[in-house]
């Protein structure tokens, strides 16, 4: 018998994920956008996972550029999320006022992060609403190694479950 849409989503929202901005940039355009399904897939080579929404900024500018960066934020200033649930606001210096710099794929960094990896895309998997891009790490920090990084249990934002309409 089918699980209850409202069971799936309580429930897959109790999955404890790392919250990151995930950086993308494919020419001269840049975004930053709050993700929530990041994890490590391999470790030689080591490889990252984003799972990210078809229809979003973002994913257009992973498959174009070939990059993304993973900035890891700390869990005591989790606001910076909410900011980066729409497109970001590129003004050459800061996407939605928050310093970025290029990494060596040129993707954005951002310098507030307590870490931070720079990702050369290997795979993309299509899985219906949302693509996985499995990208290798070729450059990443720590800003603040003492700093936990944010997860979902730290804030009140709910991802994942059934697709709502």
């Amino acid at each position: 018998m089918p699980v209850d849409d409202a069971i799936l989503n309580r429930t897959t929202w109790k999955l404890p994920n790392a919250l990151a901005l995930i950086g993308s940039r494919a020419g001269d355009e840049r975004n930053g956008m709050t993700a929530s399904w990041v994890t490590q897939l391999s470790m030689d080579p080591v490889l990252i996972g984003v799972g990210i929404d078809n229809t979003a900024v973002t994913h257009r500018l992973i498959a174009a550029g070939g990059s993304f960066t993973v900035n890891l934020w700390d869990a005591t200033d989790t606001r910076v999320f909410v900011k980066f649930s729409k497109p970001a606001t590129d003004d050459g210096a800061t996407l939605n006022g928050r310093p970025v710099r290029a990494a060596t794929t040129g993707a954005p960094i951002f310098e507030e992060a307590v870490a931070w990896m720079d990702c050369v895309v290997r795979h993309t998997i299509d899985l219906g609403t949302h693509t996985l891009f499995v990208g290798e790490v070729v450059d990443g920090a720590i800003r603040d190694d003492d700093a936990r990084p944010a997860s979902t249990q730290d804030t009140r934002m709910k991802y994942g479950g059934v697709k709502r309409h």
